[in-house]
């Protein structure tokens, strides 16, 4: 384990309260520097997970190994890691200078040396000017800049961060995301990050785990997890998603043919299943494309009638019932300020491309 080049090894952990599995025996490899994101829903067992890494929380069984060393059976405070939680626990009767300074003064490092880190972590995190003020008299996106600055001044191997910016109002978090990656780039340490926002751990991570029911559903780079997805759940849950149920028609190397109630789905490449098998055709909303004239087209298109629709600004949403009853949802980018008007209850037509399609088993 000592020559190997994983930073961080999860090793068969499971555990268990009473009869309740929480982590299922799971499995990963983290790389040094990497930013790494326990994805999942309320209940998954995430939380439970990276207070198995911090030490809170004992394994029923597996191992930790971090920097080729097993740290299982180590006390938090005997682990070479920090963890930030979500409500950031800054010391109220202390101000950012001496919350950062906190755990330095505790572990005993001298005075000059406190000094110089706590003034160049502030200045990394861009918070020197509010040296001398309490946590009160900050934002909540500056106090969550010091609890990370708390965190780092240690200069941990590995960082822990339970739901980091749960704490932030939706604008703020989106500020505050790319800022936060930065920091923790800059400073070279390797994270994991528990989060059940998706568009916080595409943003933020360099690989995403999803996990339901205490076992990593997937595991791969944002962009992967999302165009790839490989289960009904992961598609379901990261991001939007049009599922439609089907049976495989025509299996060859270069495509396939997937017959429904819907339309037949030309998919532009090779699948692994057999003929009449039961298939779900995943469709993100984005991959759509609607014309109020009929593409012509015997494959990868549906006549559609416009249930509602929702303006953000830089896309709109539509709800279309299909002729089966059910309901289809495309999103179309504004490019255009003056484009072609689509009005609820009007009949149209949507289309895709045969790339634009995953094919998962049901």
């Amino acid at each position: 384990m000592a020559d190997s080049p994983v930073y961080l090894r999860i090793d068969h952990i499971s555990k268990r309260f009473g009869d309740t599995v929480a982590v299922n025996d799971v499995s990963l490899d983290i790389e040094r520097g990497e930013i790494f994101a326990l994805l999942g829903s309320s209940g998954c067992g995430k939380s439970t997970l990276l207070r198995v890494l911090s030490g809170f929380e004992t394994p029923t069984s597996g191992r930790v190994w971090l920097d080729g060393k097993d740290v299982t059976d180590l006390p938090p405070y005997e682990r070479p890691m920090n963890m930030m939680f979500q409500s950031y626990a800054l010391f109220p009767h202390l101000n950012v200078w001496e919350n950062v300074a906190f755990g330095l003064k505790r572990d005993g490092v001298a005075k000059a040396e406190i000094a110089q880190r706590v003034q160049g972590m502030l200045q990394l995190v861009q918070l020197q000017k509010f040296a001398k003020r309490s946590p009160h008299q900050l934002s909540g996106g500056q106090q969550q800049r010091v609890a990370l600055a708390r965190s780092l001044v240690k200069r941990p191997q590995l960082l822990l961060l339970d739901e980091p910016l749960g704490a932030l109002d939706k604008k703020l978090r989106e500020e505050t995301q790319l800022e936060l990656v930065n920091i923790i780039k800059k400073v070279g340490v390797t994270c994991v990050m528990v989060t059940h926002d998706q568009d916080e751990a595409m943003t933020m991570a360099d690989r995403i785990a999803v996990m339901s029911e205490g076992k990593f559903l997937q595991v791969g780079a944002p962009g992967e997890v999302y165009e790839y997805p490989n289960c009904r759940f992961v598609a379901d849950f990261v991001g939007n998603v049009n599922l439609l149920d089907g049976e495989i028609a025509e299996d060859q190397a270069d495509h396939a043919v997937i017959s429904s109630d819907v339309c037949g789905f030309h998919v532009g490449h090779g699948i692994s299943g057999h003929l009449g098998m039961p298939v779900t055709v995943a469709l993100r909303p984005e991959k759509i494309q609607l014309s109020l004239q009929d593409p012509n087209r015997a494959f990868n298109a549906v006549g559609c009638e416009v249930q509602s629709l929702s303006y953000f600004g830089s896309y709109t949403s539509y709800h279309l019932k299909m002729g089966n009853g059910k309901s289809l949802q495309a999103w179309v980018t504004n490019t255009d300020r003056h484009h072609e008007s689509i009005e609820i209850g009007q009949r149209l037509w949507a289309h895709w491309p045969d790339n634009a399609m995953v094919v998962l088993n049901r």
